[in-house]
Protein backbone atom coordinates (compact mmCIF):
# COMPACT_ATOMS: atom_id res chain seq x y z
CA UNK A 1 0.00 0.00 0.00
CA UNK A 2 1.54 3.29 -0.93
CA UNK A 3 1.53 6.41 1.37
CA UNK A 4 -1.15 8.09 -0.19
CA UNK A 5 -3.31 4.90 0.16
CA UNK A 6 -2.16 4.99 3.63
CA UNK A 7 -2.93 8.36 4.32
CA UNK A 8 -7.05 7.60 2.55
CA UNK A 9 -7.40 4.61 4.80
CA UNK A 10 -6.45 6.44 8.36
CA UNK A 11 -8.75 9.03 7.93
CA UNK A 12 -11.45 6.92 6.83
CA UNK A 13 -11.26 4.94 9.22
CA UNK A 14 -11.33 7.68 12.38
CA UNK A 15 -13.66 9.59 10.26
CA UNK A 16 -11.02 12.14 10.27
CA UNK A 17 -10.97 15.62 7.61
CA UNK A 18 -8.17 17.32 6.11
CA UNK A 19 -7.72 20.69 4.69
CA UNK A 20 -4.76 21.71 2.90
CA UNK A 21 -2.81 25.10 2.24
CA UNK A 22 -0.05 25.52 0.10
CA UNK A 23 2.79 28.00 -1.59
CA UNK A 24 6.15 26.16 -3.26
CA UNK A 25 4.21 23.17 -4.40
CA UNK A 26 1.40 25.16 -6.03
CA UNK A 27 -1.37 22.98 -5.91
CA UNK A 28 0.41 19.75 -6.48
CA UNK A 29 0.11 18.76 -2.31
CA UNK A 30 -3.90 18.62 -3.39
CA UNK A 31 -3.37 17.51 -6.54
CA UNK A 32 -1.43 14.07 -4.95
CA UNK A 33 -4.01 14.15 -2.29
CA UNK A 34 -6.92 13.72 -4.47
CA UNK A 35 -5.23 11.50 -7.32
CA UNK A 36 -6.25 8.27 -4.66
CA UNK A 37 -9.87 6.85 -4.99
CA UNK A 38 -12.26 7.76 -1.64
CA UNK A 39 -10.11 10.68 -0.89
CA UNK A 40 -13.21 12.57 -1.32
CA UNK A 41 -14.50 10.87 2.02
CA UNK A 42 -11.94 12.95 3.77
CA UNK A 43 -10.52 15.58 1.55
CA UNK A 44 -12.61 18.84 2.22
CA UNK A 45 -10.38 21.34 0.11
CA UNK A 46 -7.55 23.66 -0.43
CA UNK A 47 -6.10 26.77 -0.45
CA UNK A 48 -2.84 28.19 -3.39
CA UNK A 49 -1.47 30.78 -1.81
CA UNK A 50 1.87 31.44 -3.75
CA UNK A 51 1.93 35.43 -3.28
CA UNK A 52 2.08 36.79 0.59
CA UNK A 53 -1.10 39.37 -0.62
CA UNK A 54 -3.03 35.58 -1.02
CA UNK A 55 -1.36 34.40 2.25
CA UNK A 56 -3.11 37.58 3.87
CA UNK A 57 -6.41 37.70 2.13
CA UNK A 58 -7.03 33.95 1.45
CA UNK A 59 -5.89 32.31 4.66
CA UNK A 60 -5.74 35.33 7.12
CA UNK A 61 -2.04 34.85 7.66
CA UNK A 62 -0.93 37.99 9.78
CA UNK A 63 1.02 40.76 7.75
CA UNK A 64 3.67 41.16 10.59
CA UNK A 65 4.38 37.16 10.55
CA UNK A 66 4.94 37.74 6.74
CA UNK A 67 7.15 41.00 7.41
CA UNK A 68 9.04 39.91 10.46
CA UNK A 69 9.66 36.00 9.87
CA UNK A 70 8.86 35.66 5.51
CA UNK A 71 6.88 33.76 4.18
CA UNK A 72 9.01 30.71 3.93
CA UNK A 73 9.16 30.68 8.03
CA UNK A 74 7.64 28.10 10.95
CA UNK A 75 5.55 30.67 11.93
CA UNK A 76 3.95 31.23 8.39
CA UNK A 77 3.44 27.93 7.81
CA UNK A 78 2.23 27.25 10.77
CA UNK A 79 -0.22 30.17 10.33
CA UNK A 80 -1.24 28.49 7.09
CA UNK A 81 -1.95 25.04 8.54
CA UNK A 82 -4.16 26.43 11.50
CA UNK A 83 -6.29 29.28 8.96
CA UNK A 84 -7.17 26.48 6.27
CA UNK A 85 -8.40 24.11 9.29
CA UNK A 86 -10.09 26.91 10.77
CA UNK A 87 -11.38 28.25 7.59
CA UNK A 88 -12.54 24.34 6.53
CA UNK A 89 -13.74 23.09 9.85
CA UNK A 90 -11.05 19.77 9.41
CA UNK A 91 -9.82 17.56 11.59
CA UNK A 92 -6.21 18.07 10.35
CA UNK A 93 -4.42 20.41 7.98
CA UNK A 94 -1.25 20.60 6.56
CA UNK A 95 0.41 23.38 4.73
CA UNK A 96 3.53 23.78 3.38
CA UNK A 97 5.96 26.79 2.00
CA UNK A 98 9.64 27.09 0.72
CA UNK A 99 11.80 27.48 -1.84
CA UNK A 100 11.57 25.57 -4.87
CA UNK A 101 14.12 27.28 -7.20
CA UNK A 102 16.14 27.82 -8.97
CA UNK A 103 15.58 31.20 -8.21
CA UNK A 104 14.46 32.48 -4.92
CA UNK A 105 17.07 31.36 -2.85
CA UNK A 106 19.76 33.51 0.23
CA UNK A 107 22.13 31.93 2.29
CA UNK A 108 19.62 31.96 5.53
CA UNK A 109 17.11 30.14 3.18
CA UNK A 110 18.27 28.85 0.61
CA UNK A 111 16.66 26.46 -2.27
CA UNK A 112 15.11 23.71 -1.14
CA UNK A 113 14.26 25.36 2.37
CA UNK A 114 10.57 24.34 2.90
CA UNK A 115 8.98 24.22 6.09
CA UNK A 116 5.93 21.50 6.50
CA UNK A 117 3.29 22.63 9.43
CA UNK A 118 0.17 20.14 10.39
CA UNK A 119 -2.47 21.28 12.93
CA UNK A 120 -4.99 19.64 14.77
CA UNK A 121 -6.87 18.93 18.38
CA UNK A 122 -3.06 18.17 19.67
CA UNK A 123 -1.96 21.89 18.28
CA UNK A 124 0.66 22.34 15.76
CA UNK A 125 3.81 21.00 14.52
CA UNK A 126 6.60 21.85 12.14
CA UNK A 127 9.18 20.94 10.34
CA UNK A 128 12.28 22.69 9.12
CA UNK A 129 13.11 20.58 5.28
CA UNK A 130 16.23 20.86 3.14
CA UNK A 131 15.67 19.16 0.12
CA UNK A 132 17.80 18.89 -3.00
CA UNK A 133 17.68 18.53 -6.62
CA UNK A 134 15.92 20.45 -9.30
CA UNK A 135 12.23 22.62 -8.51
CA UNK A 136 10.38 19.58 -10.31
CA UNK A 137 12.54 17.26 -7.00
CA UNK A 138 11.97 19.69 -4.92
CA UNK A 139 8.16 20.26 -4.95
CA UNK A 140 8.11 16.49 -5.31
CA UNK A 141 9.87 16.14 -1.84
CA UNK A 142 8.25 18.43 -0.25
CA UNK A 143 4.75 16.90 -1.33
CA UNK A 144 6.12 13.22 -0.25
CA UNK A 145 7.48 14.02 3.12
CA UNK A 146 4.00 16.20 3.51
CA UNK A 147 2.27 13.41 3.36
CA UNK A 148 4.17 10.98 5.23
CA UNK A 149 4.00 13.37 8.06
CA UNK A 150 0.60 13.72 8.06
CA UNK A 151 0.32 9.88 8.56
CA UNK A 152 2.62 10.31 11.58
CA UNK A 153 0.40 13.34 12.93
CA UNK A 154 -3.04 11.17 12.40
CA UNK A 155 -1.99 7.88 14.13
CA UNK A 156 -0.20 10.19 17.30
CA UNK A 157 -3.94 11.80 17.38
CA UNK A 158 -5.88 8.87 17.72
CA UNK A 159 -3.56 6.91 19.97
CA UNK A 160 -4.55 9.85 22.36
CA UNK A 161 -8.37 9.90 21.65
Amino acid sequence: MSDLETLVQLFRDYNFTLASAESCTGGGLGSALTSVSGSSDYYLGGFVAYANMAKEKLLGVDPTTLSKFGSVSSECATEMAEKSRAILGSTVAVSVTGIAGPDGGTKEKPVGLVFIAIAGSNGSVVTKNNFTGDRRQVRRSTIEAAIKQLIMYTKSLKRED
